[in-house]
């Protein structure tokens, strides 16, 4: 049995998103992570790549170009408004908004600043067109149970992902 993290591995990690130019965290999340290596898309395998062969207790961080992740920051999907057109109850930072467009399809937007004035709501994904890195720690490895590798994870897992959205935009 190896120690070390390979395809068909159940792995733990915590890991964080930190804007490489301000060094503020910009994701975390509140328990870690399990997944089945090479089974499960729940890290890009941009990250997943680099932790082939790390062992329990290894930190890696890992730049990471947002591009390939979410593509092209798009300007057509900041909107602002007048503060009195929009509910008071998404008149808070950080706030998610879903609305559906022509078509019925629904996009999430984050409200990103307000004031006595205006309301300003972003689509993009808030890591868009940030310089990032991914910090892992590698917590757990062991062999995944055949229930793992068909679920690509840890039975009965949905772990909440905080993010912290840059209040100064």
């Amino acid at each position: 049995m190896s120690d070390t993290i390979e395809n068909g591995k159940f792995v733990e990690l915590n890991y964080k998103v930190i804007d490489e130019k301000t060094g503020d965290v910009l994701v975390t999340i509140d328990y870690p992570l399990g997944y089945v290596h090479g089974v499960n898309d729940t890290l890009s395998e941009e990250v997943t790549k680099h932790l082939d062969g790390k062992k329990v207790g290894d930190i890696i961080e890992v730049p990471i170009d947002t591009k390939l992740l979410y593509g092209e920051r798009d300007e057509s999907l900041v909107f602002t408004d007048r503060i009195e057109n929009v509910p008071e109850k998404y008149r808070e930072i950080g706030m998610t908004i879903t609305m559906e467009n022509e078509k019925g399809e629904p996009k999430s937007f984050i409200v990103t600043r307000f004031d006595d004035e205006t309301l300003t709501v972003d689509g993009n994904n808030p890591l868009c067109g940030r310089d990032v890195v991914f910090k892992l720690e590698v917590l757990t490895i062991r062999e995944a149970t055949d229930e793992e590798i068909e679920l690509g994870g840890a039975v009965g897992a949905n772990p909440e992902i905080n993010e912290i959205l840059d209040r100064a935009k």
